[in-house]
């Protein structure tokens, strides 16, 4: 990847183009974001940018994370992530914006799914009930037989089960941007990303465009 940067999903809206045909948009405060820390591959092996977004209070900080920023004299900040930029001339201390991006670039969203706790299958999966009439007792809603008695005598692998739902990390690929607000740090992507408003997303340049 080329480009990246930190951000907030603030929500949802919708644009119109030229010819007045609505387009769908997730709207992100992306950045500022800070260069925390160069890593290279005489050092550490690789090399990546440590990006820091959202400011933390100094009371906040303990004392392992307020000495890595005291090092590179960078503000604390909430949220760390490591991009592998390729050919990338950023030094610590730098300033990433949203226009690091321009308007028609394609890009990939990552994020943390919303929780939805612990879900059947129906909910989890799609899966269909049983009628609810004279006979289904009372397992409309259950998941159905797990597999057969002495043969093989287990649960297969990958059998559809109630569980935990959501509150994964998610990756939606190859959305356009939209539109750039430049002096409040806004992008607006085609379509809808992952996350609750005011949950932390990265964008990156997609790898498929």
């Amino acid at each position: 990847m080329n480009k990246a940067i930190l951000g907030k999903k603030v929500g949802m809206t919708q644009l119109f183009d030229e010819a007045g045909k609505v387009i769908p948009v997730t709207v992100v405060e992306a950045g500022p974001c800070v260069v925390v820390q160069k890593k290279t591959a005489e050092n550490d092996g690789y090399c990546a940018l440590q990006i820091g977004f959202g400011d933390a209070s100094v009371k906040s900080t303990n004392k392992p994370m307020k000495g890595h920023f005291d090092k590179t004299d960078v503000a604390p900040k909430k949220h760390l992530r490591e991009f592998a930029l390729e050919g990338s001339d950023l030094e610590v201390g730098a300033i990433i914006k949203a226009d690091v991006f321009q308007v028609g670039d394609h890009v990939d969203v990552k994020g943390t799914s919303k929780g939805k706790g612990y879900a059947g299958t129906i909910k989890r999966y799609g899966h269909h009930r049983l009628k609810e009439s004279h006979g289904s007792g009372p397992v409309v809603r259950h998941a159905g037989s797990n597999g057969s008695t002495s043969t093989p005598s287990r649960v297969f692998k990958g059998k559809k089960l109630p569980g935990h739902m959501g509150a994964e990390t998610v990756t939606v690929q190859n959305l356009e941007i939209v539109k750039i607000d430049t002096e409040n740090n806004l992008i607006a992507l085609k379509g809808a990303i992952p996350g609750p408003r005011g949950g932390l997303v990265a964008i990156t340049d997609s790898v498929k465009a």
